[in-house]
């Protein structure tokens, strides 16, 4: 099969997948959504995380390799893959939050509070849960991938709704990209780092005391400007400084 059409394909399982787990994950165990309410992961408008894409893609071409690990010993060779798959996913996640924190002065999201984190990005605890991820990949996905391709490979109907997708995606990606440039361009003008997922915390809770609808897929949007909720949440953050001073 065209090489090309494997990793849209897995791009497309990856980032559905993980926009699902993040969404349960925020829903049932997320300390910072202590009251379990249904929260949009991620910057893009659609139910899609790109970074669980590139990571599936990834993890693909590193299982794909376990043919060359050998060390004469079974578990040898699959204690190397679960840190090669670690270390890579690890890496892939300091990437994104690395472009996002300095190149946009925005947090996707913050680490800052887990033991042994490197700049909020990344943590020895989120590591693990990559680990355990890639390895529950390989034993219980990758396994069944070729016969899922060869499936892809015989429907092309399914392989025009990947494309949809991407077409879709891409005009997503666009504008939130946008939005997030205008962030940027906020977080300049107030001389603030903007947590992403504060924002739409903060715009949450001002949508229900205003008993306004929430927009699940436009959590950002609201009665009132973008630079107001910023202002407020500096003003929130100068106050905070002030008592602890």
């Amino acid at each position: 099969m065209n090489l090309f059409l494997i990793f849209t394909f897995l791009f497309f399982i990856g980032s559905v997948f993980g926009w699902v787990l993040e969404l349960f994950y925020r829903r049932f165990f997320s300390r910072n959504n202590p009251e379990r309410k249904w929260i949009n992961p991620g910057f893009c408008v659609g139910p899609y995380l790109p970074l669980y894409g590139t990571g599936l893609c990834f993890l693909y071409l590193i299982a794909s390799m376990r043919f060359y690990i050998r060390t004469g010993s079974e578990p040898a060779d699959l204690v190397i893959l679960s840190v090669f798959m670690t270390v890579t996913m690890t890496v892939i996640e300091y990437v994104a939050g690395i472009i996002s924190l300095k190149g946009f002065h925005v947090r996707l999201w913050d680490y800052t509070e887990e033991w042994g984190n490197i700049q909020g990005i990344i943590c020895p605890k989120f590591s693990l849960f990559w680990g355990i991820l890639g390895i529950t990949y390989y034993f219980l996905v990758h396994p069944n991938i070729l016969d899922a391709l060869n499936w892809l490979s015989e429907n092309l109907a399914f392989s025009f709704f990947i494309g949809l997708f991407f077409g879709i995606f891409i005009i997503d990606a666009v504008h939130s990209t946008k939005l997030i440039a205008k962030l940027k361009k906020l977080s300049d003008e107030y001389e603030v780092v903007l947590h992403y997922e504060q924002l739409k915390s903060r715009i949450r809770a001002f949508q229900d005391e205003q008993k306004n609808k929430y927009h699940f897929f436009r959590p950002l949007q609201s009665e009132i400007t973008l630079s107001e909720h910023i202002a407020n949440m500096k003003e929130s953050i100068e106050k905070l400084r002030s008592r602890n001073t």
